[in-house]
């Protein structure tokens, strides 16, 4: 999973960066200069914990997130869209983390004269947007002189992808983020090499103050989540050891670091879930699609258990840790065999059997 962090400057993109990922990345501003930070964090889950305790492997890796700093965007929508090297780093993102400031600092004056969350959400959703738009006409213009050319790919596939780009951009032209709207499998097929930016899921992240409260932020669209972090004390926090961070936490009444909530939604809006293998060798995290069958996440441990799959064997974490073990769990009947269309579930415990 990689998540793009996203603002207009001064509002404390590398400081959530920074408390995301316990870094230390300098928090001066870019200057509008294209500028790309990236960190990879551990998903802190406490049923590998369980799991590694049962079985004391050799190693235990946790699920990752790869979070970019992504410096560049003005929020100012040119005409031409966003442009080259920054384009290409925004595609290539899952998802975004869009930095919001809702806090206020006389020494880091807001460029616009005033703190207003509103006002800078619609002014990056529209840079966002306007590229969408510009790639979409681009397009339209192709397909359109592919059709009275002909001679190339099938007709029927060209009136289908001129209807699909029509749709895009009737919503677009809405001031309507792809997000929004639904596609078909089909539809999603035909899309998937295109990178739409406001197609992606957006977590938008109000950056708080020490103690401010979260303020009330409609942000009204699908596959999409708006959260508060107090960023500096986040930040300061996840710089600390871990004993005078707990420390800390409880002084200032946070149940949890700001990273694990969100991961947590990240892992919602995207539709995501863990499974894990397990042995004496290796206790591991992974992650799949939600309503993934069990041969798709088998070619995510490695292609070739996809390619040779046979059967799954499948225990939920539940039923293992409740049970005491893999033998325990077996003699029960929790531990199933499964075929390839068996679609998993979050905290599944797969074996794949498999042959080339």
């Amino acid at each position: 999973m990689r998540l793009g962090i996203i603002g207009l400057p001064q509002s404390g993109k590398t400081t959530l960066f920074n408390a995301l990922t316990r870094g230390n990345t300098p928090t001066t501003m870019s200057g509008g200069r294209f500028e790309v930070h990236t960190g990879v964090v551990d998903v802190v889950d406490p049923r590998v914990d369980r799991l590694s305790a049962m079985f004391r492997p050799e190693k235990t890796i946790y699920a990752k997130v790869t979070y970019a700093d992504i410096a560049g965007l003005e929020g100012g929508a040119s005409k031409s869209g966003i442009s080259g090297a920054l384009l290409n780093q925004l595609t290539q993102m899952d998802g975004f983390v869009h930095v919001v400031r809702c806090f206020q600092e006389a020494s880091v004056p807001h460029p616009a004269g005033s703190v207003n969350p509103y006002r800078d959400i619609d002014a990056m959703d529209a840079e966002l947007l306007l590229n969408d738009l510009i790639s979409v006409e681009r397009k339209q213009e192709r397909l359109v002189d592919e059709r009275k050319k002909g001679g190339g790919r099938d007709k029927a596939v060209i009136e289908r992808e001129i209807t699909l780009f029509d749709k895009l951009h009737a919503v677009l032209a809405e001031e309507r983020p792809l997000r929004d709207i639904e596609f078909t499998a089909e539809e999603d097929k035909a899309l998937s090499g295109f990178g739409f930016l406001t197609r992606k899921p957006a977590l938008i992240l109000l950056n708080l103050s020490e103690g401010q409260e979260t303020p009330a932020v409609d942000y009204p669209h699908q596959r999409s989540a708006v959260v508060g972090l107090q960023g500096k004390l986040e930040m300061d926090l996840a710089q600390l050891p871990p004993d005078e961070a707990e420390l800390f936490m409880g002084e200032y009444g946070i149940q949890e670091l700001g990273l694990q909530r969100v991961i947590a939604l990240s892992y919602d809006l995207l539709g995501l879930q863990s499974f894990f293998t397990v042995g004496e060798d290796e206790v591991r995290a992974w992650t799949v699609r939600r309503g993934a069958p069990a041969v798709e996440a088998a070619g995510v441990i490695h292609t070739d258990l996809q390619k040779g799959f046979i059967r799954a064997e499948v225990v939920a974490y539940n039923d293992l840790v409740t049970l005491g073990g893999m033998p325990e769990a077996r003699s029960k009947g929790k531990l199933r065999l499964e075929g390839k269309e068996y679609v998993l579930q979050d905290g599944d415990i797969m074996h794949v059997r498999f042959n080339l």
